[in-house]
């Protein structure tokens, strides 16, 4: 199974994504999409096979995912302090990939009913799906 993680600014999410994925499923590759070259850095950092950065790269990606794992705002042009452009959320949007979201309530989007839970708390409820997929 394919899986892409997307991720911007600094990266951390999409970090402790990978290093979550790879810890517990050590065999699975996982390419890693940064908007900016600091988050793909950071993901590759956390153990990502490999990485690309920008537009392109994730539209392309996009295209031969299986699962996409990443915060809220991958889906939302203009997201992540503007670093979502309308190709890249379009390309997320419309991929054939199921999407693992994780919700923050962060750059002018609140999702509402959802608390501030601790982002451990919200990696390991994206585990839980990725686990559902995995041996589903």
């Amino acid at each position: 199974m394919e899986l892409l993680v997307v991720d911007g600014q600094g990266g951390r999410i999409g970090q402790q994504l990978v290093r979550a994925i790879t810890t517990r499923y050590p065999q699975q590759r996982i390419f890693a999409v940064g908007t900016n070259s600091l988050a793909t850095s950071a993901m590759l950092k956390g153990g990502a096979i490999q990485g690309a950065t920008g537009e392109n790269a994730l539209v392309v990606a996009c295209r031969k995912a299986d699962v996409i794992l990443g915060p809220l705002g991958i889906v939302i042009a203009d997201a992540l302090l503007g670093e979502i452009s309308p190709a890249m959320a379009a390309a997320v949007g419309q991929s054939r990939a199921k999407k693992i979201l994780i919700p923050m309530n962060q750059c002018d989007t609140v999702i509402a009913g959802v608390t501030d839970p601790s982002t451990g708390r919200l990696l390991d409820s994206a585990l839980q799906e990725l686990d559902k997929l995995l041996k589903g």
